[in-house]
């Protein structure tokens, strides 16, 4: 049907030609002229049979005002979220698109649907004197299905989802029985499913009408025989997912759940390693028995081949994946590592302000203003306790007991033991020191890298805080689900007493400066940290007088349901600048 021909035209030049019998185009719902299609494809749309026939496929609401309505799981109490196939609190999953991810995952937001949806329905009833208009779906909210994102750069991507959730225009649904879903997700996501989805739709914009066109009798020949490959694909997937903390069903950072006669940090990462590139590579291998049985049941031997390129594999653990461009496997695992020390800083300072515990998997501390009582009544006899006041100094020295270098090194010798803290320790900041700095240490890492891998990992909606001064002397990290209206008042008493101990530190090199014993390059050593010091004490001054003392005295109450971007631009300078929190989003 497609062949190449020569037309006769200037010499040396070979044109490309398509020949195809325009009734074949008949097939096709909508007659899209594909003129690349070969017959073997054209041939699968003559069978009546189509994917919407098995499954009800589905377009999601438009809230008309993600801002208010739309969340990420992490900004609000875990108390007030329903995770359940019951709704009755407050806050419940939806699935509103999020990227290229198969099998499972992305599962992040949440959605008001307090009242069945009142304030969502009454809106759209303002707006439109109808509630269906914009509310759609609502016969499959809360039933198990699978999922993709509405429009992509590229392919298509579907994930198997469980009950509880609803859905948005944004996070296309389809629903039926579990073995429909289950092949549809086969073949959507199969080398087959690119092929018919060029067609059916060219445009990349996978709406429900034309994920139901896609021809599925050749699916319904094999579909049994691809339902336990697929299961283990979705579970792989789930794996993969719960493995990182912005998973709700994260229980603990993958290394502390090793066998506990794998000391040292080093020997621990070098085991999940072989785990997660095991994992890589079963995933490929059976995406691989996928696209060939998909491909040899539609007959496209000679067009397509099952071979699924390691970045492909959309795992997390997958460097190739989560990285991709042109790296070397060097230039892979080393990023890949220094993620990995990063996530486990990223859980310790969680350990040090309540939110996990090395003792109890889970979340500890995550509902609005809880307190260490809270935290000792699920807690009792913490090996590493969490921070009394919630208010956690980060500082270019030991200036505190509680200094977040100082309790990461503690939580260090609790997590791994004493025996082997050294080598751990250097094994941590060799891999987080991906530069290659001189003398990089854990406390550069904390003051020049922590809080932006912070605010990145929960895409600018940080669950903890950072109070910095204007040119960051002084920083204090908070966790906004400790807070309370007195919690500034803290961060304010930790400034001046910082404040205290520079003055007196000047006042010491000051004395060196003149000591006719002090040699003179340690006077003029001398003389410039005074220098130094002066400029800081200034700017603290600065700080507490125009910003951190005014805020303390208004006594600041915010509420988790708000979010975090309307939380955290109450307290204005007195916090560190995220560029773009204050954007606007698209609803």
């Amino acid at each position: 049907m497609n062949r190449n021909e020569n037309d006769g035209g200037e010499q040396g030049v070979e044109k490309l030609f398509f020949r195809v019998q325009e009734d074949a185009f008949k097939a096709i719902p909508g007659y899209p002229i594909a003129y690349w299609a070969s017959s073997a494809l054209i041939r699968s749309f003559k069978s009546q049979v189509r994917l919407g026939g098995k499954l009800d496929t589905a377009q999601g609401m438009k809230t008309l005002d993600n801002e208010r309505f739309i969340r990420d799981w992490s900004e609000v109490s875990r108390a007030n979220i329903t995770l359940q196939t019951s709704h009755e609190k407050k806050w419940v999953p939806i699935n509103h698109g999020g990227g290229f991810r198969k099998w499972y995952g992305l599962n992040s937001s949440v959605i008001n649907w307090e009242n069945d949806g009142a304030a969502i329905k009454s809106l759209a009833k303002e707006k439109y004197s109808s509630v269906t208009r914009t509310v759609t779906g609502m016969g499959h909210y809360f039933e198990n299905g699978i999922t993709w994102s509405a429009i992509s750069a590229d392919q298509i991507s579907v994930r198997k989802f469980p009950e509880g959730f609803i859905f948005t225009n944004a996070g296309m649904c389809a629903f039926g029985p579990v073995t429909n879903q289950i092949g549809a997700a086969a073949l959507l996501n199969s080398k087959v499913g690119v092929e018919i989805l060029k067609i059916l739709a060219p445009s990349v914009n996978f709406g429900p009408n034309q994920i139901s066109q896609m021809p599925v009798s050749e699916l319904e020949s094999i579909q049994s025989k691809i339902v336990e490959t697929v299961s283990e694909l979705i579970a792989a997937a789930k794996l993969d997912w719960d493995w990182y903390e912005t998973s709700w069903d994260y229980t603990k950072f993958p290394l502390l759940a090793l066998e506990p006669d794998l000391l040292t940090l080093s020997g621990r990462y070098h085991n999940i390693r072989a785990q997660w590139r095991e994992l890589t590579l079963k995933v490929q291998r059976l995406e691989e028995d996928v696209n060939q049985t998909l491909i040899d049941a539609y007959g496209l031997q000679d067009e397509l081949v099952p071979d699924v390129p390691l970045n492909e594999v959309t795992l997390t653990c997958n460097p190739h994946y989560r990285y991709g461009g042109d790296k070397s496997e060097e230039e892979l695992e080393a990023m890949l590592l220094a993620d990995t020390m990063r996530e486990l800083v990223s859980y310790g300072v969680g350990c040090m302000l309540g939110r996990y515990s090395l003792d109890k998997p889970g979340l500890i501390l995550a509902n609005r203003g809880e307190t260490l009582a809270d935290y000792l009544a699920h807690v009792p006899k913490p090996r590493f306790p969490a921070d009394d006041d919630n208010v956690i100094p980060m500082l270019d020295g030991d200036w505190f007991a509680d200094d977040i270098t100082l309790r990461f090194r503690q939580f260090l010798r609790v997590a791994f033991g004493d025996e082997h803290y050294e080598d751990n320790l250097a094994f941590i900041e060799q891999a987080l020191n991906l530069k290659g700095k001189r003398n990089y240490s854990l406390r550069d890492y904390f003051l020049s890298e922590f809080y932006s891998d912070h605010v990145k990992r929960y895409k600018k909606r940080p669950i903890y805080w950072l109070f910095s001064s204007s040119k960051g002397s002084f920083n204090a990290l908070i966790y906004m689900h400790r807070y309370r209206p007195d919690t500034v008042s803290v961060v304010l008493k930790y400034l001046r007493d910082y404040r205290e101990k520079l003055g007196a530190e000047k006042e010491r090199q000051a004395s060196a400066s003149i000591n006719p014993s002090t040699s003179q390059g340690d006077k003029t050593r001398a003389l410039k940290e005074m220098e130094r010091l002066a400029k800081v004490l200034a700017e603290l001054e600065e700080y507490e007088r125009d910003v951190l003392y005014p805020l303390a005295t208004e006594q600041v109450s915010i509420d988790l349901d708000d979010g975090v971007k309307v939380n955290y631009l109450k307290f204005g300078t007195a916090l560190k600048k995220i560029i773009g929190l204050d954007a606007k989003e698209e609803d």
